[in-house]
């Protein structure tokens, strides 16, 4: 084999196993964005659930800068997306659950994988749709560094 053909074959094959990785990232992206199969609960509806909190458990998997920032309901488990698998042995099985996020994609994801271990999940909510339809979330400032 002369070197240009050694050249030649070696540069498609490099170019073959980058095509071959960029395809099996683009398949474990897509397969962790598919779609979900959690209702996305209206205003009236997460309004409806909130109305009886003995019976209810809103788990908010967004980061805790993003709580602070944007806001959140009341009582909540903080349990990050990542974590939630890892999670479910101190979940309450007997009350209803209302995954929460920003916009609900997340809190979707977080319904699905509750929904999947037996879990009764009402749906996903966002706090920012939430609120940009007339529902009221807290929004609590965080407090300036202590100095002595």
């Amino acid at each position: 084999m002369n070197p240009t053909t050694r050249y030649a074959t070696a540069a498609l094959l490099a170019l073959s196993t980058t095509l071959a990785l960029a395809q099996q990232s683009l398949d474990s992206t897509a397969t962790a964005r598919a779609p979900s199969n959690a209702h996305v609960l209206t205003k009236l509806e997460l309004d409806q659930l909130l109305a009886h909190p003995e019976n209810l458990v809103i788990i908010d998997v967004r980061r805790p800068d993003e709580v602070s920032s944007i806001g959140g309901f009341p009582v909540y488990l903080s349990i990050q997306l990542k974590d939630l698998e890892n999670s479910t042995a101190w979940i309450p099985k007997d009350r209803t659950i209302v995954v929460v996020s920003n916009h609900a994609a997340r809190g979707a994801r977080g319904a699905d994988i509750l929904a999947s271990k037996g879990f009764k999940v009402a749906g996903a909510a966002g706090t920012q749709t939430y609120e940009k339809d007339g529902g009221s979330i807290l929004h609590i400032p965080i407090p300036p560094p202590v100095t002595h």
